[in-house]
C-alpha cells in the first residue's frame, strides 16, 4: 500500500464531495507501440494498485497572513477550497494550483479498490457515471440529453484537447472509494 498524490480539476472535487466520481481515467505512459497490447507487468505508467490511498490536491488558498510563503512553509490553515465557489468572506491568497497543495491540507483520501488497463474508448455507461461527468457546472460543455458515455467523450476532449478521445489511448482505469477526511487523520 502507498500513499500518493492526485489531481483533480475544480468540477471533478465537486463531483467526489457529492459521491458522484468513483472513478478516474489517466493516460498510460509510456503509451504500448501500435499494435501491441501494454505489458502491465513492466509498464511504468501504472502508478496505482488496490490498497494505495491517494491525497486530494486541489486549487487553494491559504489566509493572506501567508502570502508569499512557500506553500511547503505553510504551517496550517485554514485554507480556501475553490471547488466550493469564490469566497464571500475573509482575506484569501490568490488561488493557487493544486500541485502545490500540501498533503497535510487535502480533504479527501480516495482508497485504490480496482486497477485496470483498457483503451479509452471502452468504457462502459456505468464507468461513464463512476467518472462523474454529469457535474452541474460542466453540462454546457458536454450536452443535457447525451449518453454518459459520449458526455465522458466530451468531457475528455475539453480536458485533454481535440482529438484525444479519437486517438483512443491505453489509460489506467482507477476505482475508488473516497472518505472526507485528510489521509493523515
Amino acid at each position: 500500500m502507498t500513499d500518493r498524490p492526485i489531481l483533480f480539476s475544480a468540477p471533478m472535487v465537486r463531483a467526489l464531495l457529492d459521491g458522484r466520481k468513483t472513478q478516474t481515467r489517466r493516460i498510460l505512459k509510456p503509451q504500448p507501440l501500435m499494435g501491441y497490447a501494454p505489458d502491465v507487468t513492466a509498464s511504468k505508467g501504472i502508478r496505482f494498485a488496490k490498497g494505495d490511498r491517494l491525497w486530494v490536491r486541489e486549487t487553494w488558498s491559504a489566509e493572506h497572513l501567508w502570502a508569499g510563503t512557500k506553500p511547503r512553509d505553510i504551517p496550517c490553515g485554514p485554507f480556501w477550497f475553490w471547488a466550493d465557489g469564490d469566497p464571500t468572506d475573509g482575506d484569501w491568497t490568490k488561488p493557487k494550483p493544486g500541485i502545490h497543495m500540501p498533503r497535510w491540507a487535502s480533504r479527501l483520501t480516495l482508497t485504490v479498490t480496482d486497477v485496470r488497463v483498457e483503451r479509452l474508448q471502452e468504457i462502459s455507461e456505468e464507468d461513464a457515471i463512476a467518472e462523474g461527468s454529469r457535474e452541474p457546472s460542466l453540462v454546457p460543455i458536454i450536452g443535457a440529453c447525451w449518453s454518459e458515455r459520449d458526455a465522458y467523450a466530451k468531457l475528455w476532449e475539453h480536458i485533454n484537447g481535440l482529438g484525444s478521445w479519437a486517438a483512443n489511448p491505453w489509460v489506467v482505469a482507477v476505482s475508488f472509494s473516497v472518505e472526507h477526511r485528510n489521509i493523515d487523520a
